[in-house]
């Protein structure tokens, strides 16, 4: 681990909706003990005006907010990571670069709002559930008691909170 602050990675393809909001949620609910970075493996090149919409409304920062290409946090002044999470299926399968430092990885995978066709409501029930359920995990991850955990111990806390639909673990 890096030290006092701990860098978070939040991997999805598109780089456009779920791992923008955990960037998002994790720079304010881990202030101070947590930087937050995400980016894509494909990236749409713009985030959801969805996304951004729901993260205003609930007083998020969104400026600095960018679809960015994962290659950004495998060079060798790239902040070193120390924590890794895939936010989506398609993310997870793929072959990741090699980062920096090994930082610790889980998948926290959830449905891709971005994809849900139909009315504006239904988009936004989308964006809103998925805010939630980023949301939970990420005030269980905040909260873990990282000095007292083995990396062992640690790795199974996180791989539990991946595998948590509604209920934090």
């Amino acid at each position: 681990m890096s030290g006092d602050v701990f860098n978070v990675l939040f991997l999805c393809t598109g780089n456009s909706a779920r791992s923008i909001m955990a960037e998002a949620i994790l720079n304010r609910e881990g202030q101070g003990r947590f930087k937050a970075f995400s980016a894509g493996s494909q990236p749409a090149g713009a985030v959801r005006p969805e996304a951004l919409a729901l993260l205003s409304k609930l007083n998020f920062k969104t400026d600095g907010l960018r679809s960015k290409d994962w290659a950004e946090f495998a060079v060798p002044d790239a902040p070193v990571m120390d924590f890794v999470f895939t936010v989506c299926d398609n993310a997870a399968k793929e072959t990741c670069p090699v980062w920096p430092g090994q930082p610790m990885s889980a998948h926290w995978g959830l449905p891709d709002p971005a994809a849900v066709a139909g009315s504006d409501i239904e988009r936004a029930v989308a964006f809103n559930d998925a805010f939630r359920m980023l949301s939970n995990r990420i005030s269980v991850f905040v909260n873990l008691p990282m000095s007292s955990l083995d990396r062992l111990s640690l790795q199974k806390r996180l791989d539990q909170i991946g595998q948590a639909a509604e209920e934090p673990v």
